[in-house]
């Protein structure tokens, strides 16, 4: 058995709107009143409060103020906890930032997860009856969680969790990829016999001109007043198509590579929030880099974090697998014809020749890149005695440890959150 996650577009009625922003309203105050108990209980004792601890405060909360009862699902309040649960252990173990108080003005979000179903082309949910619902495809299997989330734009969104059997079909690919990420060229991919090259579409800057256009009209609308919150839709709407373009990339990009392999190396993005500049393989982090004001936009327009994340979850799915090197190796440095190791070179270098006498090779810095991340997940592969049958490499049979990959999905199940 698998869990996977699905969202859809729904369409709540206007009484149905108004259900869930009751719903949405209880979840984020007991989210607040629940972290400031935790803060505060940590500030005088220096310890924290489990997640039974903190759903034991919900029935006198309950009896303080009645909406807890008839506004929102209890189990909803049950799962905020949970949420809140996970949030600190993501914290500790250094995945994510520590917990923030949620405001009424960002995302809303109610989970519910219990009692729900698909009745038809409508979703079946506890307190909110049948809501309509847009469907890409259908899964069958156990529904386990669904979320009603409401964004700056005003639109409603449903993901939904299922549990189900593994039965993903494999793709026919069988070769092992190398990808080395940039600015440039979003992907250098080298499959053992040829490089290619996937150019990055720059959704940021496809759409700036409308976007400094929308927010100059923001900037003019009076604070409070309804057309600027008119203002503010328009440019949300506008944020919303950037980030939907570049998630279509991404997803469509990740799937044919997924298609044609069945082992895919890349260089490490999450080693505590430090990645490589993936085009250079220079030996920078992205949160150092962003704070270069020539490179932010662009580096943070590509997406390199969520690309790798695709790629691991549907490799997951069928059965492939995803190596991620160190992000110390200097692949961009490395002869892949002779293995000499270059001195350190610039990021404004982009060919450069061998230093080997013997060999006197002139590379290109990005193909050179793709090459040695490929042989180097080979080289890893084969120190781990994992099974791939592949063309382009051949490595030993299962035994040992696997590979271990940082990009992993969050716990799911916990049932403390100590501080």
């Amino acid at each position: 058995m698998m869990r996977v996650a699905q969202k859809i577009r729904i369409y709540p009625n206007p009484e149905q709107q108004q259900q869930l922003a009751k719903a949405m309203g209880c979840c984020r105050f007991w989210w607040n009143y629940a972290l400031n108990i935790c803060n505060q209980t940590y500030k005088e004792t220096g310890k924290g409060i489990s997640r039974s601890g903190l759903n034991a405060l919900l029935p006198e909360l309950k009896k303080e103020h009645e909406w807890l009862k008839t506004d929102v699902y209890s189990q909803s309040l049950q799962q905020t906890t949970l949420n809140l649960s996970r949030a600190f252990i993501n914290f500790f173990e250094k995945r994510a930032r520590y917990p923030k108080f949620k405001s009424k003005h960002g995302k809303q979000s109610v989970a519910f997860p219990q009692h729900t179903s698909i009745q038809g082309d409508d979703l079946k949910l506890p307190k909110i009856g049948l809501v309509k619902a847009v469907f890409d495809c259908r899964y069958a299997g156990k529904i386990k969680t669904i979320t009603i989330s409401k964004n700056s734009t005003g639109r409603y969104f449903a993901s939904i969790i299922y549990e189900v059997e593994a039965c993903f079909r494999s793709g026919n690919g069988d070769k092992i990829l190398g990808i080395d990420l940039g600015v440039k060229d979003f992907a250098i991919v080298h499959d053992g016999t040829k490089t290619s090259k996937y150019a990055n579409p720059k959704h940021l800057k496809k759409y700036a001109r409308n976007l400094a256009r929308k927010q100059k009209k923001l900037s003019r609308k009076q604070p409070g007043s309804n057309s600027r919150q008119k203002a503010q839709k328009i440019v949300a709407k506008v944020h919303a198509r950037i980030s939907n373009s570049r998630q279509d990339f991404l997803h469509k990009l990740s799937r044919k590579l997924v298609n044609e392999s069945q082992v895919i190396v890349v260089e490490n993005l999450l080693a505590r929030s430090l990645a490589p500049y993936g085009g250079a393989g220079s030996l920078v982090n992205v949160r150092g880099l962003v704070l270069n004001h020539k490179l932010a936009k662009a580096i943070s327009d590509c997406g390199w974090g969520t690309f790798v994340n695709f790629l691991s979850y549907k490799l997951d799915r069928e059965g492939k697998k995803l190596i991620e090197i160190d992000r110390f190796f200097p692949s961009s440095h490395i002869c892949p014809e002779c293995l000499t190791q270059q001195p350190k070179m610039d990021l404004s270098v982009r060919e450069w020749i061998c230093l080997n006498s013997a060999c006197n090779t002139r590379h290109d810095r990005d193909e050179a890149a793709s090459k040695n991340i490929r042989a180097e997940g080979i080289r890893m592969l084969k120190a781990d005695g994992s099974a791939v049958s592949v063309s382009g490499g051949s490595v030993r049979q299962d035994r040992g440890r696997k590979t271990k990959v940082m990009q992993h999905p969050v716990k799911l199940e916990t049932t403390t959150s100590s501080r």
